[in-house]
């Protein structure tokens, strides 16, 4: 059988008639195999498609759009793919338009972003009041018409008098953002253009009307290896109308003494305009742990003047805000599940710096600034709850929101004394409020006309704590519609993360309901090395801990099977980024407990991540290759390098956005035809590329949908509906 298309249907004809599920790639697309044998610290690793590493190749391009094609024609002929399809735009069509992103101006003015319900991509308005007319300033659909990759907004960001809106924008969600700057008095923009933003840890920052603070990128040399693309990045001041030459690096490595970095941090600038001081913070690549500085704002363009250390790795802060002459830091030194301390800005220390919330069962995770008040975010038993602060009386109070919901401040200025407020839970939308101290009310908010799908009434949700392999509790979510007969034979999907001591939060999804329409359960396993029950959660599934991670999976899925939930046959394991770790070695320890599984742009060949653009700043959370106990750690959260020959493995998706800077691509590519190759079974191995794509990040609905419905079907495929 030769390797196109026009091979495909006669086959596709055959498998997709036929009752069980069969293994569809033909023998002749499986990848060749040509062994690099590596030696780590006295142990040779044996890697069979090295040279996937080289996208660019010819041979290397042709496998992928090979295996690419023949999966977007198996999927798209399964049964269910289009009916998924049409119910997801269907659902997401209840609700006119959504908005989101909000800006709220001293003056009343306000910036946001609006999706409609028929268009791709959401996009930049402004309106004088909530009152007046909106106004349409930044169309992605419109700049993308005629372009080979469309555009997505990354950011934006109007300066204080709103005068003027900085934003970036970027191609096939490549996250390669440029920076653009729009007058709104004109409505053109003013020909500043900067490339190489920085953005996943800081966006530009208005010094005043005149210009703004940004983080770029060096420029490499042709040929340079990818992994320094993210070293020796530098905050710089932008004056508007200034050529790029004239930019003054303000925050980076070596530009002060007072300051220690590494080639690797990340640097970026926080400030506004009615605060004293710019607060210096350094990102030690995907650690949690940050370092702070600080200079008086009348001094920032003044090199001699040195910076002051608010904070350093050891004092374990995590997030932070400020008010007056007060910074107030998140920290987990000495405190699992995080505490809230305070120092003074003008002689910052932490050693002596005065307890705001001390450790307790809650787990502090932010706080969001107003004119008069702070409000910080803390978990409880997994909901997000809302902790109003006076700082100057230093008096405190929960808001009376709903135990079964989390809630979450949307909107809010230093301007302003009032928050806009959403709450959530896994069974139905919530209700967006606003909130003022000053009355002490809550009202109803219209930005968004209620939606159709926003209160089914027919779900239910459990949340449920499983005992893991070592006797840890885990929580598991559990979404379904209620009456739901647990006979074994539910399709059900379970869901995992659990790095960098990310959430998996309560939240309601309109996209989920085409699969519980159809009877099937989600599920969410909060697992260790996320941040569930603090920084002693997330320290428990890093590093040499990662096997608590995928464990904890497993003992889920155990227990959704022992529980008569479902059954072997009926259930799938998903994960994504990071995620590819949890649901890569889950179904390669435990092939026998899943059905099928899906893998969106996994990190599954963890012995060879520090050799790509994101690996580096990686170290942190996975450890490396060049000591030992990092080596052994990799490798054992390496799902790429624990798949064995002649094991009847599930039927696997893989999925990944060719333009994709955080995950390479090859990994997919890598674990895709050493699968195949490994299988002793019929069920199948697919790869899903999607060549106008990234990480996720700037795909459009239609994207994102056509990318539900294929998972969706392929899984009522597999288990046989």
């Amino acid at each position: 059988m030769k390797n196109n298309l026009i091979s495909y249907p006669f086959l596709l004809v055959l498998i997709l008639s036929c009752n069980t599920p069969v293994h569809q790639i033909p023998e002749d697309f499986t990848a060749p195999v040509l062994p690099v044998t590596d030696t780590y610290h006295g142990v040779e690793i044996t890697d069979h498609y090295r040279y996937m590493e080289d996208l660019q190749s010819e041979k290397v391009q042709k496998w992928i759009r090979t295996q690419a094609g023949y999966t977007s024609e198996v999927l798209k002929n399964l049964e269910h793919k289009e009916n998924f399809f049409k119910r997801l735009e269907e659902v997401d069509k209840g609700k006119p338009y959504s908005i989101y992103g909000l800006q709220r101006m001293k003056n009343g003015e306000v910036f946001y972003i609006k999706r409609k319900s028929d268009e791709n991509q959401g996009k930049l308005y402004y309106r004088d009041s909530w009152s007046d007319e909106e106004r349409l300033l930044l169309d992605p659909e419109a700049m993308s018409k005629g372009k080979e990759q469309h555009y997505s907004l990354e950011f934006y960001n109007a300066s204080p008098e709103g005068n003027y809106v900085v934003y970036g924008l970027a191609q096939g969600g490549s996250e390669e953002t440029v920076i653009h700057v729009l007058d709104m008095k004109t409505g053109e923009e003013t020909g500043d253009v900067i490339d190489r933003i920085e953005t996943a840890y800081n966006i530009p920052q208005w010094w005043n009307e005149d210009g703004f603070f940004y983080c770029r990128r060096q420029l490499l040399e042709p040929g340079t290896p990818e992994t320094e693309i993210y070293k020796n990045t530098m905050a710089f001041y932008h004056r508007l109308g200034d050529q790029l030459e004239k930019d003054k690096a303000i925050f980076g490595r070596g530009l002060s003494s007072s300051v220690s970095m590494l080639d690797v941090d990340f640097p970026s600038l926080r400030l506004d305009d009615v605060f004293d001081y710019i607060i210096g913070k350094i990102k030690h690549g995907d650690s949690g742990e940050i370092t702070l500085y600080t200079k008086s704002r009348n001094q920032i363009f003044n090199d001699d003047v040195p910076w002051k250390l608010v904070c350093d790795v050891p004092d374990s802060v995590v997030a932070y805000t400020w008010f007056n002459e007060y910074i107030y830091l998140f920290s987990a030194r000495n405190a699992p599940r995080y505490k809230v301390v305070r120092t003074p800005l003008r002689n910052p220390d932490f050693n002596s710096a005065e307890v705001v919330f001390p450790p307790s069962d809650l787990v502090y995770r932010n706080a969001t600034r107003t004119s008069d008040r702070l409000y910080f975010s803390a978990l409880d038993g997994g909901y997000n709850r809302l902790i109003e602060y006076d700082p100057a009386g230093g008096t405190s109070k929960q808001l009376p929101l709903p135990d079964n919901e989390s809630s979450y401040i949307f909107s809010a200025s230093h301007y302003l004394q009032d928050i806009y407020i959403t709450s959530n839970a896994w069974t139905h939308a919530g209700k967006d409020q606003t909130y003022n101290h000053s009355t002490g009310t809550f009202q109803e908010l219209n930005l968004e006309p209620p939606g159709e799908f926003d209160d089914p009434g027919w779900l239910k949700s459990e949340r449920i704590l499983v005992k893991s392999h070592d006797g840890v509790e885990v929580p598991l979510s559990l979404i379904y519609r209620k009456g739901l007969k647990m006979d074994g034979k539910n399709p059900t999907l379970l869901s995992g993360y659990g790095s960098y001591g990310s959430v998996s939060g309560v939240g309601y999804y309109t996209s989920r309901l085409p699969w519980l329409e159809k009877g099937g359960i989600y599920a969410i396993a909060h697992i260790r090395g996320g941040g569930e029950f603090g920084k002693q959660w997330h320290l428990a599934g890093r590093m040499q801990n990662k096997p608590n991670t995928w464990k904890d999976f497993i003992a889920c899925a155990e227990y959704l099977i022992e529980k008569n939930y479902t059954s072997t046959g009926y259930l799938a394991g998903q994960g994504g980024s990071a995620g590819g770790i949890t649901i890569g070695r889950a179904i390669t320890e435990r092939p026998d407990l899943f059905q099928a599984a899906i893998i969106n742009v996994g990190d599954l060949d963890m012995l060879r991540i520090e050799t790509t653009t994101n690996g580096v700043p990686n170290i942190k959370e996975f450890g490396t290759v060049k000591d030992e106990a990092g080596f052994k750690g990799l490798l054992s959260m390496s799902s790429l390098h624990h798949v064995q020959d002649g094991v009847d493995y599930p039927a696997v998706l893989l999925t990944h956005g060719i333009n994709d800077p955080r995950v390479a691509p090859w990994t997919s590519a890598k674990m895709t035809a050493r699968l195949q190759a490994a299988t002793s079974g019929q069920r199948p191995i697919l790869f899903r590329v999607d060549f106008g794509a990234g990480h996720g990040i700037g795909s459009t609905k239609s994207q994102r949908f056509d990318q539900m419905a294929d998972q969706m079907a392929f899984l009522f495929w597999q288990f046989g509906l």
